[in-house]
């Protein structure tokens, strides 16, 4: 019989995206699984003007409690933690706790997400030696 399976999301303004939704899904439907959710306090663009760091911790506090209740709502169980704004540094503090399977990245597309630039997939990969699944969420209009 196969354990439960941890799985560790980092994801910030995607998170409440289908594509993460789906991925999420994919796994319980695989089996018995626990989330972890990282979402870094990365500030972002907003009408031109960057959020302060307090801003951008709260928005990242909101979208964490609304993804944990969507994990809820699909059937799985998930903790979560806002991180440190480097997402890279994120995801290092918290496998110091966390002793995932798997990882979970979700983004914007390329040319919209930061992450993408200094592509984070690879860099998780590279940190961790685990298998690294990037979804993307498309922008809305």
């Amino acid at each position: 019989m196969v354990g439960v399976r941890n799985v560790l999301i980092v994801a910030n303004q995607t998170l409440a995206g289908e594509p993460l939704l789906n991925a999420v899904k994919e796994r319980l439907e695989a089996g018995e699984c626990h989330f972890h959710v990282v979402v870094p306090a990365t500030p972002s663009q907003t009408d031109g003007a960057a959020q302060t760091p307090e801003r951008a911790y709260a928005l990242a506090s909101q979208r964490l409690g609304r993804a944990l209740a969507d994990i809820s709502k699909a059937g799985g169980e998930a903790a979560g933690e806002v991180g440190d704004p480097e997402p890279l540094e994120a995801v290092r503090l918290s496998l110091e706790r966390e002793k995932p399977d798997e990882i979970i990245v979700s983004t914007l597309p390329l040319g919209r997400s930061r992450w993408l630039r200094r592509d984070l997939p690879t860099q998780l990969r590279n940190l961790t030696g685990l298998p690294v699944t990037h979804v993307v969420e498309q922008p809305r209009a």
